[in-house]
């Protein structure tokens, strides 16, 4: 195979046109867009079992990745080998699942040889090729169009159009069907409770946070130093929340608080709790991620938090170890 030299604004024009033709690949998708779709919609939303993707080679691979989406946002997916379904595995597909068959040529023999068992069964199945008047295409329920002009390869022959045409498809359905779904945010994160996302974004800081009054060490603003040293003490949580005439919050006073009032001053019985509180204290909300309760202990070096309301009054304390029972932190 003989090696060609390319200069480097040659290397960069190619490279452009490369993701042009994917681009207008994905763009002539708009055109696919039709009843057909919106039916597929609906076979996957009103799918009492599993959707079983299938694809041979590097539409395999897709299919893999587009099993993947699905399953994420609410829709439980599997990928299956069509050549090892021959072998066995085509025994995981049930009469309530829907198949998607993907082949660019709808001619993939490994992929035509799943057909009698998927019609004997009478399991629907939606077909996602470029050739509609394929085999895949006439024995599909529903067809998806994802045909290309060209492929981006300059042999016109390596699948990279047509890849990427069928993963846009791909998420097409997925992001449909979240949306029909009424799939939200907080879902998405049950689906995801390790990796970056994380623990923390499980919780709300509802979920974690002292509520029970009786435990909170609120206090008036005005109360001795001395007698909110004696509070933080009972309620062993290292902070006292102070609150001003309207019940809201003014400051807070922390162990290291006191440690440096103690140190600063021989005589602490004339101070009241607001003469040395921390008057810009830190503060989140219920319904904020437990996660970023984390995020303001670990930034500020503190270990409790207030929790107000829209009003900035008081309704509980979330601590760093509420964190540490729940995995969070």
């Amino acid at each position: 195979m003989e090696t060609v030299l390319m200069k480097e604004d040659k290397i960069n024009e190619l490279a452009k046109n490369v993701l042009d033709i994917e681009a207008n690949s994905i763009l002539r998708l708009k055109n696919s867009i039709n009843e057909n779709f919106s039916k597929a919609v609906d076979i996957l939303y009103n799918c009492k079992g599993r959707v079983i993707i299938t694809g041979m080679g590097k539409s395999g691979h897709i299919g893999r990745k587009i099993a993947a989406t699905l399953t994420s946002t609410g829709t439980p997916s599997y990928f299956l080998h069509p050549a090892e379904s021959t072998h066995g595995d085509s025994g995981i597909i049930t009469k309530n699942d829907v198949v998607i068959a993907i082949s660019n040529s709808g001619e993939t023999q490994e992929l035509l040889n799943l057909l009698p068992l998927i019609k004997r069964f009478g399991v629907t199945m939606i077909g996602m090729t470029g050739k509609l008047e394929s085999t895949l295409a006439k024995s599909s329920d529903v067809t998806l169009d994802i045909s290309v002009e060209k492929e981006a390869c300059p042999l016109n022959k390596a699948p990279t159009a047509s890849t990427t045409a069928t993963l846009a498809m791909g998420d097409a359905l997925a992001v449909c069907l979240l949306e029909k779904r009424g799939f939200s945010e907080q879902d998405f994160l049950i689906f995801h409770p390790s990796g970056a996302l994380g623990k923390g974004f499980r919780y709300r800081v509802s979920d974690l946070m002292l509520k029970d009054v009786d435990k909170l060490p609120f206090t008036d603003e005005n109360m001795s130093f001395a007698d909110t040293i004696k509070l933080i003490s009972e309620k062993k949580l290292g902070i006292a929340v102070l609150l001003d005439k309207n019940g809201c919050l003014s400051g807070v006073l922390t162990d290291g608080d006191i440690r440096r009032t103690l140190i600063k001053y021989q005589n602490i019985r004339p101070l009241l709790a607001k003469d040395v509180m921390s008057q810009d204290p830190k503060y989140i909300h219920e319904n904020d991620y437990a996660a970023s309760a984390l995020h303001f202990m670990e930034k500020y070096s503190i270990t409790a938090l207030a929790v107000v309301d829209e009003n900035k009054k008081p309704i509980g304390i979330i601590h760093i170890h509420d964190l540490l029972k729940a995995g969070v932190a």
